[in-house]
This record gives structure tokens, C-alpha cells and sequence, in this order.
């Protein structure tokens, strides 16, 4: 028998299941509560029961792919038998797969958390892993003098890459190159820059 918990649980993951789906297909003005619920099979009332309104909902959609992010990150930082500079491409990867396959959901996930307070809470923490997991693996190659530097470069470059990309300014009739040839090239020359300061660094003592 189910309990009453395990009822609600279910009943949750479905509305969330359904508002990601109509948020792939139609973007957040097409995500109510009502059209959640009715995509879902559950009572008009169901929604309302479990995100007190619309921005919650979206909310929570988004800390749920923030930690979906920071686990494949994670994942990538852990594997012993990648060199950093590989890890920092796959990372990055990662997160321009979610701009390709879900414009909507990348924008959301970056976009200021609104909603109660419990909502905000968990989609600033889901944040938080996520952008700690990747400063680690950018400080593994560059070291931790340089890792926001050179972390804000790679995120705001890669934002503006995958922008163009899905927007379709990103052609290679037009540019010759591909989202991943800039990034690799984006990642060897940090490393290069990282390594000639540590070089300098050493040639001064």
C-alpha cells in the first residue's frame, strides 16, 4: 500500500516532470500551474498544494537541473585518468549540451531564483555545488591564485558561444570553426597563460 508520502513524492515528481516538458517545448509562458496540472493527470487543486505559485515551480525545474549539472561535473573532477585540461573541456561540454538540447531550461538555470523562500534556497545551493565542483576543476589547472579569473572567463565565453550557436550566429560557412574548436582553444590558452605565470613566478625567487 502507499503511503501518503510516498503518494505526495509521486505526485511531485509528475507536475515537475510535466513543467519541464511543456518549458522545453513552450518556454515559461507556457508553464501554469493549470497546464502543469492537466499535464500531469492530477486534480486542478494538486499544483497549488505543492508550489504555492508559478515561480516556485520554475524555481525548483532549475535547481534540479543545477544538480544534475554539478553531479556531471563532479563526476568529470573525480575521474583519475583525465588530465586537467580534458576535464575542463568535458565540464564545459556539459554545460553547453544543456544550452543545445534545452535553450529554455539553460536561461532559466541562470537565471535570479524567484519563488518562497524554500525554493530560492535549494536552486541557490544546487548553484553553489555546481560552481564550486567547476572552480575545482579550473583551479587544478591553473591554480587557486588565478581560478575565478580564469573560471569567469571560460563561463562568460562559453555563455556567448553557446548564445551564438543556438541563435544560429554561430556558422561554420561564416566563422570556420566549430563551439568545440573555440573552446579547446579557449582552455589551451589559459592553461598556456597559467603555465607562463607559474614559470615567471619561479624565475623571480
Amino acid at each position: 500500500m502507499v503511503s501518503r508520502a510516498e503518494s505526495a513524492a509521486a505526485t511531485r515528481r509528475a507536475l515537475l516532470n510535466a513543467a519541464a516538458g511543456l518549458l522545453d517545448t513552450g518556454g515559461p509562458d507556457a508553464v501554469t500551474l493549470r497546464a502543469v496540472g492537466a499535464r500531469a493527470g492530477v486534480t486542478r487543486g494538486a499544483p497549488y498544494r505543492h508550489f504555492p505559485d508559478k515561480d516556485s515551480l520554475l524555481t525548483a525545474i532549475a535547481a534540479e537541473a543545477l544538480d544534475r549539472l554539478a553531479d556531471q561535473v563532479q563526476a568529470v573532477r573525480v575521474d583519475l585518468r583525465v588530465p586537467p585540461a580534458d576535464k575542463l573541456r568535458r565540464a564545459l561540454s556539459a554545460l553547453m549540451t544543456v544550452g543545445r538540447r534545452q535553450p529554455h531550461l539553460y536561461r532559466l538555470m541562470f537565471a535570479s531564483p524567484a519563488g518562497d523562500p524554500a525554493a530560492v534556497q535549494a536552486a541557490s545551493q544546487a548553484a553553489d555545488r555546481a560552481q564550486d565542483e567547476f572552480l575545482a576543476i579550473v583551479g587544478d589547472l591553473v591554480g587557486a591564485q588565478h581560478t575565478r579569473q580564469f573560471a569567469a572567463l571560460l563561463l562568460t565565453s562559453v555563455h556567448g558561444i553557446t548564445d551564438m550557436e543556438v541563435s544560429g550566429h554561430l556558422s561554420a560557412d561564416k566563422w570556420h570553426v566549430t563551439a568545440e574548436e573555440l573552446v579547446s582553444t579557449l582552455v589551451s590558452m589559459i592553461g598556456r597563460q597559467a603555465r607562463q605565470g607559474s614559470d615567471n613566478a619561479t624565475l623571480s625567487l
